[in-house]
C-alpha cells in the first residue's frame, strides 16, 4: 500500500524513535504516564495514503484518546500550522453549553470497580476486553451495565443503564434533564479527536465497544432516532463518517435522513439481507471474534457513499444494458426504413427537430414515421395540437389501405378496395395498442414522463418515440414570452431524453425570409422563436417543398427536399427528396436521391 509521505514526515519529525514498516508507524508513546507501564507504552499510527484512517494514531496502553494529526498536535503542543492540510481560516466550533451543578463522577468510579467475572465474560463473548471497558469507564451496579456519557468538560452527568441480556430493560441514571434532552452522544470526545479524519457512528453503546477493541474511533447513540438530533455541523471537520445502524428498516431510514443532511462525507454500512432483524456489530463479533476485524474491514470497503451520483458499478451496468438495448427489436424499430433517411441520420434517436413552412407536409411526414414505428410494436406518444385525433386516424387508414379518405363511406367501392380497407382496419386496431394520441393542451413535463412510464408498461418495450406537433403549440403559461417558454420546454425534453432514453420528433415553425418566402439555402437561423434548438437538437432538419402551393398545374406531383442543417453525429446536407403520395397522405423517398 502507498505511504502518505506528508503524514509520515509529520509523525517521524515529532516522535523520536519512530519506525515505519510498510504503512504502519510505531514509536514510544510520549503521552503515557509513568505508572501505565514499566517500560512505557507504544504508539502506532496508520499511514496508508488510500486509507480512510490515514494519520490515525493511538496508544496501545490507551493512555490518551487516539485521533488524527490535528489532535496529535494539540496533545503535543505543536504549532497547528505544522500539520499537513492545515487550514488557517478554520475556526473551532462555537457554542456555549450549560452543565448541571452536580456530577455522577463518584458513582461512575464505584460502578467501574464493580465489574464482575460474569460481566467480563459477557463482554469477552463479544470480543471486548477489559482494557476497552476501562478506557470508556464501563461499570456495573449489580444488575445493570452502566455506560457513562461523559461531557466535553470531562465530567459525567448521566449514564445509560442496560440489563446485560435484555436491552429493552433500561433506565437513565443521573441528571434527568441531560438524559431526556437530545443529542445524547456516547464517547462524544472522539468527534474532535477525528478532525481531518474518519470515524464511526453506531447505534448502541456495546456496538461501539466492539469497534474500540479493534482500535477504531467513533461515537454511539442509544437509539437510531437519536442520530438526527445531532447537529450536522458537529461533524463539519470530520472527513468521513461510517454509519452502522442496527439491521432494521427504521434504523436504515434514519441513517439515510441523516446522510441526506450530512452529504458526501457519509458512507452507510450495509448488512447482508439474510441477516435477521436487529442484527448489529456486537452480534457479528459474537458470531466469531477471531474474524471480526476482517468482517468490519469488508463492511467498510463495501460501504455505500451517500452520493449525488450513481455508483460506478451502477453506471457501468446501465452502460452495458444500453449497449444491449441497442440490439433490441424495439430500438431497431426507431429506424424509419427509408434508406436515404436512415443512412443520413441513423433513425429517430435523440431529439430530432423538423422545421418547415406552413402546409409543407410536416404533420403528414411525422404521422407516417410515427405510425410505421408503432406498426413495429414500439410505443409512440403523439402530442397533437394541429390536426385532431380523427384526422390523424383517417389519414393513417388512407395510407394503409390506399383508399382516399372521401371514399371511406362510399357505396361504390370496388371489391378490391373493400378488402384493402378491411385489412387496413385490422392494421389500425393492432397499431393503436402502441400509438397514443394526446390532445391535452395542459400537458407538462411531469405528465409526459408518466405517459412514457405507462406506455412502457403497456407495451413491455423500453424504447418509446415521442412526436410533438408542434413545438410552438406547447403550453407556456408560466412564461411571459413564447421564446422563453420554448427554450424552457427544450430543456425539459433534454432531461426526458437523458433520463428515460426516448426518441423525439419535434415539429417546428420556420421564420419567414425577406418577401415572405421560406425557400433558399436551409440554415439554423430559419427556426422560429428559439436560439436553443441549435444546442438542444441532436438533429435539426428542414422540410422544404420544391413546388408552389399556388401553382395548381403541378397537380399531384409534389416533392419536398429534406435537409439536415445541424447534427451532433452526422454531416449536414441533403438527406433526400420525398414525393407526396396523394391522396393517400404519405411520402415516398425518391430512389434517385437515396444516399
Amino acid at each position: 500500500m502507498e505511504l502518505d509521505e506528508k503524514l509520515a514526515g509529520f509523525y517521524t519529525e515529532h516522535l523520536p524513535g519512530a519506525v515505519i514498516q510498510n504503512t504502519m508507524l510505531q514509536a514510544p508513546c510520549p503521552f503515557c504516564r509513568e505508572s501505565a507501564s514499566r517500560d512505557g507504552g507504544s504508539l502506532v499510527a496508520y499511514l496508508g495514503a488510500r486509507s480512510y484512517f490515514a494519520g490515525y494514531f493511538r496508544c496501545r496502553n490507551r493512555c490518551a484518546p487516539g485521533g488524527f494529526a490535528p489532535h496529535f498536535a494539540r496533545l503535543s503542543g505543536i504549532d497547528p500550522a505544522a500539520v499537513p492540510g492545515y487550514d488557517p481560516d478554520r475556526e473551532p466550533s462555537a457554542g456555549t453549553v450549560e452543565f448541571p451543578a452536580a456530577t455522577i463522577n463518584r458513582d461512575i468510579r464505584k460502578y467501574r470497580d464493580n465489574l464482575t467475572p460474569a460481566i467480563l465474560d459477557y463482554f469477552a463473548g463479544r470480543g471486548i476486553g477489559p482494557d476497552t471497558l476501562a478506557e470508556l469507564q464501563i461499570g456495573y451496579n449489580g444488575r445493570y451495565i452502566v455506560y457513562p456519557y461523559f461531557a466535553l468538560n470531562g465530567n459525567c452527568y448521566t449514564a445509560h443503564c442496560i440489563m446485560p441480556d435484555n436491552e429493552s430493560e433500561e433506565f437513565w441514571h443521573g441528571d434527568k434533564a441531560t438524559a431526556a434532552s437530545p443529542p445524547r452522544i456516547f464517547n462524544e470526545g472522539d468527534i474532535d479527536c477525528c478532525e481531518d479524519g474518519a470515524m464511526f457512528i453506531v447505534e448502541g453503546e456495546r456496538n461501539l465497544l466492539c469497534l474500540r477493541e479493534l482500535g477504531f474511533p467513533g461515537i454511539a447513540v442509544p437509539r437510531a432516532a437519536d442520530l438526527n438530533a445531532i447537529p450536522v455541523k458537529r461533524f463539519q471537520y470530520v472527513r468521513t463518517l461510517f454509519i452502522a445502524m442496527d439491521h432494521s428498516p427504521e434504523s436504515h431510514e434514519t441513517a439515510r435522513v441523516f446522510a441526506g443532511k450530512a452529504g458526501f462525507k457519509v458512507r452507510l454500512l450495509q448488512w447482508p439481507p439474510q441477516k435477521k432483524r436487529g442484527f448489529n456489530l456486537a452480534q457479528l463479533a459474537a458470531e466469531g471474534p477471531e474474524n471480526f476485524r476482517e468482517e468490519v474491514s469488508r463492511l467498510v470497503n463495501s460501504a455505500r457513499a451517500f452520493s449525488p451520483f450513481p455508483s460506478p458499478a451502477h453506471e457501468y451496468g446501465v452502460f452495458l444494458e444500453n449497449m444491449e438495448r441497442q440490439r433490441s427489436e424495439s430500438y431497431q424499430a426507431l429506424r424509419t426504413d427509408m434508406p436515404g433517411y436512415d443512412k443520413a441520420v441513423g433513425g429517430i434517436y435523440g431529439i430530432n427537430i423538423l422545421g418547415g413552412p406552413p402546409k409543407a407536409g410536416k404533420s403528414c411526414f411525422a404521422i407516417q414515421l410515427a405510425t410505421e414505428t408503432a406498426r413495429k410494436k414500439t410505443g409512440v406518444l403523439y402530442y397533437d395540437f394541429e390536426n385532431g385525433t380523427q384526422k390523424i386516424y383517417q389519414r393513417t387508414l388512407a395510407r394503409l389501405s390506399r383508399v382516399p379518405v372521401p371514399s371511406f363511406s362510399s357505396a361504390s367501392l370496388e371489391e378490391k378496395q373493400k378488402n384493402s380497407l378491411a385489412a387496413a382496419h385490422i392494421k389500425m386496431q393492432n397499431l393503436l395498442g402502441f400509438f397514443r394520441v394526446v390532445n391535452d393542451r395542459r400537458i407538462n413535463p411531469d405528465a409526459m414522463r408518466r405517459h412514457v412510464d405507462f406506455l412502457r408498461h403497456e407495451t413491455r418495450r423500453d424504447d418509446i418515440l415521442i412526436v410533438i406537433d408542434s413545438l410552438h403549440k406547447l403550453p407556456f403559461k408560466d412564461f411571459a414570452e413564447r421564446r422563453t417558454g420554448i427554450n424552457a420546454w427544450l430543456r425539459e425534453l433534454e432531461s426526458i431524453r437523458d433520463t428515460l432514453n426516448v426518441g423525439f420528433l419535434v415539429i417546428s415553425e420556420l421564420t419567414r425570409q425577406e418577401g415572405g418566402r421560406y425557400d433558399g439555402v436551409p440554415h439554423m437561423g430559419l427556426f422560429k422563436d428559439s436560439s436553443d434548438i441549435e444546442y438542444t437538437a441532436d438533429n435539426a432538419m428542414v422540410f422544404l417543398p420544391e413546388w408552389q402551393p399556388t401553382d395548381t398545374a403541378m397537380g399531384e406531383e409534389r416533392t419536398n427536399a429534406l435537409w439536415l442543417v445541424a447534427s451532433r453525429e452526422h454531416s449536414p446536407g441533403l438527406i433526400g427528396r420525398y414525393r407526396l403520395d396523394f391522396p393517400y397522405w404519405g411520402f415516398k423517398e425518391t430512389e434517385d436521391e437515396e444516399n
